[in-house]
């Protein structure tokens, strides 16, 4: 496994800065609840006043007089009850605020995955970045929500605490001084050993959230060839390692956190103790004062706990927040178009010329591919695996940039028209069709409000999928599961068919569209499909030959180049490597010879 490193003491800065640049927008309720949260701590300093008070001038002394007795005890109860009222309204309103800082980053980091090329999809599991988007705002969420208000409440009530240390006396204050560079010593070693543990768990994490969504996804053929065993190994390889980098945690936060502090905390007990026991042989001392000392290293030190116990959900919320952060930076976008462009597609003309293109910046996948589709045209792609086919249709459809050579549609090139123009425009159906969440009528609408009822069912009977999806109990309301894995392969390729027709595009782009349908069915799918092909420009890739032989241009593509052009009957005659994949589909030459 890679070795992982931690997060620098500066980098951190500048993650916990960004981060708190989303509390800009709530700066009016932040303002309110720093308010309360400061009448809360004056609240917590004036307690050990009020008693050191009665201790030395009312009880040592025994002057019990009623009236300021009274007096002190009322104001005594009156601030811890205001405390404990004033406390929760300022914890309310710190949480909102936290909450509404992580819903906009969740939105912001959901954008940002949208936005996102093909690119990078390619080349980053879709387990990892849900990890990112779930739980690693998650671990954000709880330093907002925990760990911010936790740090801000402390150092509120710290320095409140040393300025009534001052005031009570300023020698032993000096002197406990003297703890905060130990205790501001034992934060900096934490963070520097722990950012490394957190990070190597959030990657173990995300490593986890691959595997098992591969595993997820691929069931059917990890049953089929008996590959339980092999992913339990390595799905147990990745746990082994989480669970190492969660134990080195634990280690690190058993020695740092508490026992760490109340180390410090006997210590600086005995320092005080010392301090007045050495003062008492020269002069008198109050045992209000020592008990409001005692008292205040008391409140020091429990704020100091807390901070330091939230110290760990501080540093995995800043390791969660970089990798949040780096997918939010993340500069794999999908290819930009001009938004305020007035190109539209009239005709749906497409011209290919000399386009090449490399997804890995190394090795063509494309070369010098050039072709014209005219209005109403049909021209397929042909080839083996690997020969390009698809990478034309993603260039197409804009998923991917290229640099070298143009492709235009209606005399303009691709990337001059706006995105809405050309998804509008153009349809494309795939092999493997997706099916969204939901009903057939929205899986067939997509959220297009002016899509009528009628013109979904119009498009479905258009396809021949109206027949079927009648005989459902809901008819058009009829559930579609998670990828529509309750339909037959025939029926999820029928209703995004009919998505795509509803849409009305002026280019039709057919990715193998009948590969998964029975024959019968596909029977009644090439009479739409040629129905469909009336004046719309149609790229079709294709598998099997017999399904585009009525095309107008066939182009075959050999390892990314165009190697033959021509109708079906021209094709067969060249006897060249159409006639052989031809032949390869046809079991005998005779069927070759009758065709021509």
């Amino acid at each position: 496994m890679d070795q992982i490193k931690g997060i620098k003491g500066e980098e951190q800065r500048k993650v916990l800065f960004r981060l708190l640049s989303y509390t800009k927008p709530h700066m009016k309720t932040m303002v309110l609840a720093f308010g309360l949260l400061l009448v809360t701590t004056i609240g917590d300093i004036l307690g050990p006043i009020l008693i050191k008070i009665f201790i030395d001038d009312y009880l040592r002394p025994q002057n019990l007089v009623f009236e300021p007795l009274f007096t002190l005890g009322a104001a005594f109860i009156g601030i811890q009850i205001m405390n404990v009222l004033v406390s929760y309204f300022q914890l309310l309103k710190f949480q909102e605020i936290a909450l509404k800082i992580i819903q906009q980053l969740r939105v912001d980091v959901f954008t940002k995955v949208q936005k996102l090329g093909l690119k990078y999809f390619d080349k980053t599991p879709a387990g990892s970045i849900v990890s990112r988007v779930t739980n690693d705002t998650e671990a954000i969420k709880d330093m907002f929500v925990s760990v911010i208000v936790t740090f801000i409440q402390g150092a509120f009530l710290l320095t409140g605490i040393f300025i009534a240390m001052f005031i009570l006396n300023v020698k032993l204050a000096l002197f406990c001084l003297v703890i905060l560079p130990i205790l501001l010593f034992i934060m900096r070693t934490y963070r520097k050993y722990s950012s490394v543990f957190y990070q190597d768990m959030r990657e173990r994490l995300s490593q986890l959230n691959a595997k098992l969504s591969e595993s997820l996804q691929g069931m059917a053929m990890i049953q089929v060839f008996r590959q339980e065993k092999r992913l339990r190994q390595e799905f147990g390889e990745i746990n082994d390692l989480h669970y190492h980098a969660g134990m080195k945690n634990i280690k690190i936060d058993g020695l740092l956190l508490r026992p760490a502090i109340d180390l410090v905390y006997f210590f600086a007990l005995i320092l005080i103790l010392s301090f007045f026991g050495i003062t008492s042989f020269n002069s008198p001392i109050e045992i209000g004062v020592i008990y409001a000392f005692i008292s205040y290293l008391d409140r020091f030190f429990e704020p100091v706990n807390q901070m330091m116990m939230r110290l760990s959900m501080y540093q995995q919320a800043i390791v969660a927040a970089s990798r949040v952060f780096k997918l939010v930076d993340e500069t794999e976008l999908a290819p930009k178009q001009p938004e305020d462009a007035k190109s539209e597609i009239t005709y749906g003309e497409i011209e290919f010329h000399n386009v090449s293109f490399s997804y890995d910046g190394e090795r063509d996948v494309l070369k010098n591919i050039s072709f014209t589709a005219k209005p109403g045209e049909t021209v397929a792609l042909v080839g083996h695996t690997g020969s390009g086919k698809s990478s034309i249709i993603n260039l197409m459809m804009r998923f991917y940039e290229f640099e070298r050579g143009d492709i235009l549609i209606d005399g303009q090139s691709l990337k001059s028209y706006r995105k809405e123009e050309l998804r509008k425009k153009m349809g494309l159906v795939l092999q493997d069709p997706f099916l969204f969440f939901g009903t057939i009528k929205d899986n067939i609408r997509l959220h297009n409000d002016r899509l009528s009822d009628q013109e979904i069912i119009d498009a479905a009977q258009f396809v021949q999928a109206h027949t079927f999806i009648e005989k459902f109990e809901n008819g058009y309301d009829e559930q579609v599961v998670e990828r529509g894995s309750t339909f037959s392969s025939g029926q999820r390729q029928l209703i995004a068919f009919a998505r795509t027709i509803a849409a009305n595009p002026k280019i039709l782009i057919l990715d193998e569209a009948t590969a998964n349908i029975d024959t019968e069915t596909e029977e009644a799918i090439q009479i739409a499909l040629k129905k469909m092909r009336k004046g719309r420009t149609t790229i079709a890739i294709a598998h099997r030959l017999s399904t585009i032989q009525d095309a107008d241009l066939i182009i075959v593509l050999h390892q990314g180049e165009i190697v033959e052009r021509g109708n079906h009957q021209e094709l067969l005659a060249n006897r060249s490597l159409y006639h052989k994949m031809y032949l390869l589909q046809n079991s005998s030459s005779e069927k070759v010879s009758d065709v021509v």
